[in-house]
């Protein structure tokens, strides 16, 4: 009976010996082994370009003055019409690529014997790519990349030249675009589809039939002066960025050149100041010769989720007494009859 009752004895001292530094590693250790969910989201600023601003006279980029405007406004995504320059080699494409907009840009433009084609020009990484037929004209197809943005949901961009013929054929178009969205883009992805719709109102039925797909009504992107119209008069909404219910509520303000447009902006570099801030702009280039539409811009918030963090356990190694030696563990003494100290 005495051997157990010193034996019980000795466990409750030896609990009691343990210090709260014991006590609190221990702890420690527990709560480093949990992941720690994100708690917070960030946002990151998209910007997306429509351009239809060759000039001269063979519809490409070759002038300069659209090249200019593209360097100045930095788009993260540019949906670009008349996409000639040079030779049209690939060579001259990806200089032409690299030069304008940056490196590290990527792009689609789209294949066969189009004359005046479309594409799509990015920062981020393209995914898919491909070309949807326009029954309506051979000049041009619809240009569509799928791009890894930011965030949890990628980016379909598709850039289109709807033709100036009528608002019937523009408007069999836009079914025919609306009918390849819903076939194949996925649910909750993001989407755009931009460029030049040679619109002669904002009302016409082609922008109805877009509107079954996208955010179509105001408040739409203008100048300086306000004004929204962008033909080479500024009397007609010939160019859009037209973009997904989702991705519209994500809109935010668009500063270009330390301006602030909260809806976007239609860029003339006629009415621009300072036109210093905008370089290297010169004040002619939005009026060069067959310029016949101005640029315009977006600006997007995209929600990008903190990462999750998993904390890795701290690993205590034994203490050094000298160099190369490691001091033993420490042992409560036990005397004869079996109690601890």
């Amino acid at each position: 009976m005495r051997r157990t009752s010193l034996f019980a004895v000795a466990l409750l001292a030896l609990a009691a010996c343990a210090s709260p530094a014991d006590q609190s590693a221990s702890q420690s250790n527990a709560v480093s082994n949990n992941a720690i969910e994100p708690t917070s989201t960030s946002t990151a600023n998209l910007r997306i370009v429509a351009a239809n601003i060759t000039s001269g006279n063979l519809q490409s980029y070759d002038p300069g003055e659209g090249v200019r405007i593209l360097q100045a406004l930095k788009a993260d995504v540019t949906l670009l019409q008349e996409f000639n320059y040079g030779n049209n080699s690939a060579d001259a494409i990806s200089g032409f690529v690299a030069s304008t907009f940056g490196p590290e840009y990527s792009y689609f433009r789209e294949t066969g014997n189009a004359q005046i084609p479309n594409g799509v020009v990015t920062r981020y990484p393209i995914r898919t790519q491909g070309q949807w037929e326009d029954p309506q004209t051979a000049t041009r197809s619809f240009a569509w990349a799928r791009i890894d943005i930011p965030g949890d949901h990628d980016l379909w961009a598709i850039s289109v030249h709807l033709l100036t013929s009528s608002a019937s054929r523009r408007q069999a178009e836009a079914s025919t675009i609306v009918a390849r969205i819903r076939a194949e883009v996925p649910a909750g992805d993001y989407i755009t589809v931009g460029g030049d719709f040679n619109t002669g109102s904002r009302t016409e039925a082609c922008l109805r039939t877009l509107g079954s797909s996208f955010q179509v009504n105001g408040p739409f992107p203008v100048d300086t002066r306000g004004n929204g119209g962008t033909s080479a008069s500024r009397g007609k909404p010939y160019d859009w960025v037209l973009v997904s219910p989702t991705l519209d509520s994500l809109e935010t303000p668009a500063v270009v050149g330390g301006i602030e447009f909260a809806h976007g902006m239609v860029f003339d570099s006629r009415n621009f100041d300072p036109l210093a801030n905008v370089a290297p702009v010169r004040r002619g280039d939005s009026g060069a010769s067959n310029m016949q539409h101005m640029a315009v811009v977006r600006d997007f918030a995209i929600p990008v989720p903190a990462p999750v963090v998993t904390e890795v356990p701290d690993t205590k190694e034994p203490r050094t007494t000298e160099p190369g030696t490691t001091e033993p563990p420490v042992t409560p003494p036990v005397d004869p009859a079996g109690s601890t100290h």
